[in-house]
């Protein structure tokens, strides 16, 4: 038996690699001829529910139920059709850097390696993006709900001290704040931090999706009269159901004057600071305590590569960092390169993901990647002027950055439940991949452009699709 895991034969498993890389290839080139989802049979959903495998069934196997079981049944977010939820296209380039990364199995969490010279060098790109202080600390996630979590966290043991970490919070009844467009995970960071979901005051938006900064003053004035410690604003750049980009310069200053820390939620609104045109939409981000946002949205980085950015790296430190004598730190050798990334978040255990970031940067350049969130958005306003002159189709909110929300309306009954169908009936035929959400009490017809793929024509297809789906489930009624 042999002493490890490396193959007998090299050379069978090399050329398997290199059918697998071209096989990856060819599926890329193509995407655009397959259907955008497929729903997964229940006979090979069946094959998935198997036993612990014991006996080795061989690579060239495993990959041939790969392609066979997986690959036609992914989520479809690759292809330029795939509008529903802000997921990147990812690139072949991307998908080379996971494969590298992985051939190094590099662990994360801390030590004095070239790997975690890389994240730091990709934190540094970041913080010159949006404009941060040069010695501001971050880490690269899973995403941004745990980039928010992280900073709920920091911006918590700023406002009591170290010692909440061993006495937790002794009765003090903080309280934070934030749009109510905002991300579900925000109220979700603030039950994981044990502060409750409650804690968080949603506020009243505008008509165009932004945060009152009125009724915010007045939300947080109320508080401190009821005996409540505001600590924590967050402030949105692309709100989930619209991609409203809240006041952020006005946020900044209120924070500044009220002692509360100012937090950024930019999950794919961050990204648009590379862009010239769309920059000074972010105004004020620069201002920030801490920011999150994700490179595998408007980065088109592969999954996952979150971002969290703190402008103190003293405040992040003293939220997470833990002494451990089996990790102890020295001045020289592997166990150098203080502060270690697990000083800074929760994770000790943490992959290689710097690496895909840092490829699809150099390979692209920051310019190239502004240039495609611009179109991303120019597609979007095509698709916002074609629901405008479509007869039967109503817009539902304004087009911030890369959402347009809108929906089928010539039709009486329940208009919901219709354009519920037609959304399942362009996805379960593989034409295109919206979402659906609430704008007013309405359910939308939700297209995210995020992809870089995708084109003024694939806009024109999804209102073609949306008005032939829309006819024929009327003309199934009336039948």
């Amino acid at each position: 038996m042999s002493d490890g895991l490396d193959p007998a034969d090299w050379q069978t498993l090399r050329a398997l690699g290199h059918r697998m890389l071209d096989d990856m290839f060819d599926d890329l080139a193509h995407l655009r001829e397959a259907p955008v989802w497929r729903k997964m049979p229940a006979a090979l959903r069946a094959e998935l529910h198997s036993g612990l495998p014991r006996e080795p069934a061989g690579a060239e196997q495993v990959y041939a139920d790969f392609r066979r079981l997986l690959l036609p049944y992914a989520t479809g977010n690759r292809h330029p059709r795939f509008m529903g939820w802000v997921h990147g296209g990812g690139t072949a380039v991307g998908m080379l850097a996971e494969m590298l990364a992985a051939g190094l199995n590099a662990n994360l969490g801390g030590r004095d390696h070239a790997p975690i010279a890389v994240e730091r060098q990709v934190i540094a790109w970041s913080t010159e993006m949006l404009g941060l202080p040069a010695e501001t600390s971050g880490l690269l996630v899973t995403g941004t709900s745990i980039a928010n979590l992280i900073a709920v966290l920091t911006a918590r043991t700023a406002a009591l001290g170290t010692a909440v970490r061993t006495a937790g919070l002794e009765g003090a009844r903080l309280v934070a704040y934030a749009s109510a467009g905002a991300h579900s995970c925000i109220p979700r960071a603030m039950d994981m931090a044990g502060l409750g979901s409650d804690a968080l005051r949603l506020v009243p938006t505008d008509a165009t999706g932004r945060i009152e900064p009125r009724a915010l003053a007045e939300a947080m004035a109320r508080d401190r009269r009821d005996g409540a410690r505001p600590f924590l604003v967050v402030g949105t750049a692309g709100t989930v159901n619209t991609g409203a980009v809240d006041d952020l310069a006005t946020l900044a200053t209120f924070c500044r004057d009220e002692a509360v820390w100012f937090h950024v939620d930019a999950a794919f609104g961050a990204l648009a600071a590379l862009s010239p045109r769309l920059r000074p939409l972010l105004r004020g981000i620069e201002r920030a305590d801490s920011i999150a946002f994700d490179f595998h949205k408007w980065g088109q980085v592969p999954y996952d590569a979150g971002c969290i950015l703190v402008r103190d790296p003293a405040r992040q430190r003293n939220a997470f960092a833990q002494h451990a004598a089996y990790l102890r730190r020295e001045a020289r050798g592997l166990a150098g390169g203080q502060p270690w990334p697990c000083d800074l978040g929760p994770d000790l255990s943490r992959g290689f993901r710097a690496l895909k970031v840092w490829m699809t940067l150099r390979v692209y350049g920051a310019d190239r990647l502004g240039a495609m969130i611009e179109q991303c958005c120019a597609v979007a306003r095509h698709l916002a002027d074609r629901v405008d002159a479509a007869p039967g189709l109503e817009r539902l909110a304004p087009v911030a950055l890369n959402i347009v929300c809108f929906r089928f309306t010539d039709a009486t009954g329940d208009l919901d439940r219709l354009n519920a169908d037609i959304v399942a009936d362009l996805q379960e035929a593989g034409i295109a991949a919206p979402s659906t959400t609430t704008i007013d009490g309405r359910l939308a017809i939700r297209a995210a452009i995020v992809n870089h793929r995708t084109t003024a024509a694939d806009a024109d297809a999804l209102v073609d699709g949306v008005l032939a789906a829309a006819r024929a489930t009327l003309a199934g009624r009336d039948g």
